[in-house]
């Protein structure tokens, strides 16, 4: 599961690097992303900023409407659910990645682990958008099984990293081709682990459906 993740392009080297038409504007981005904050998402050939997790609406116990909760992972396994399908049929996206972070360590005391592509400073992860009342466009990350290095004591689950050559399959395929590449990482994948503290700033919220 994917609760933080680094990007450290400046959009111009983003929208290059997926010959995307920038249409951002003067939007500015902190290179670490959170839940509920906005990154850069490359849709429909654009890169745009979007809040990183789709809206949950939350109610409290008499009733009363709460924050809405940014559901910021897609497990492959509940893509046909309700919550992600038509997103899921209808508009799918590239997430443009440096690193994402997991927590390691004993509980109070977890620290970042950074994953990412050793032969990349830049890669992929799928995703799925929509457009919201409450966070305005929205995007969510897809997560399938760990595989490899990034299943050794890591974690059980990781983004779903995509190809270059399976971008295009991957945004504009049919719900079957497109499902079909949601399956671990093969690669080699390089672990940075830190005595960063986990919970430092907003990595410590979590939300997976």
């Amino acid at each position: 599961m994917c609760n933080l993740y680094r990007m450290t392009k400046n959009k111009d080297e983003v929208a290059k690097w997926f010959d995307a038409i920038e249409a951002l504007g003067g939007a500015n981005f902190g290179e670490e992303v959170y839940p509920g904050y906005p990154g850069l998402v490359v849709a429909g050939g654009e890169l745009k900023q979007m809040t990183w997790g789709f809206p949950l609406v939350m109610k409290g116990k008499s009733g009363q409407p709460l924050k809405p909760k940014p559901v910021n992972n897609a497990r492959t396994d509940k893509l046909d659910s309700f919550f992600w399908r038509y997103s899921f049929e209808e508009r799918r996206c590239l997430i443009p990645v440096s690193a994402w972070a997991e927590a390691e360590g004993p509980k109070g005391a977890k620290t970042r682990t950074w994953l990412s592509l050793p032969d990349s400073d830049l890669f992929a992860c799928a995703g799925v958008w929509r457009d919201s009342d409450e966070f305005g466009l929205a995007y969510s990350m897809v997560m399938t099984d760990s595989a490899g290095s990034a299943a050794e004591g890591v974690h059980t689950r990781m983004p779903v990293l995509l190809r270059s050559d399976d971008y295009e399959e991957w945004v504009s395929g049919s719900p079957e081709d497109a499902k079909s590449l949601c399956k671990p990482w093969a690669g080699d994948v390089r672990i940075e682990r830190t005595d960063q503290p986990w919970t430092r700033g907003a990595a410590s919220q979590k939300s997976l459906l």
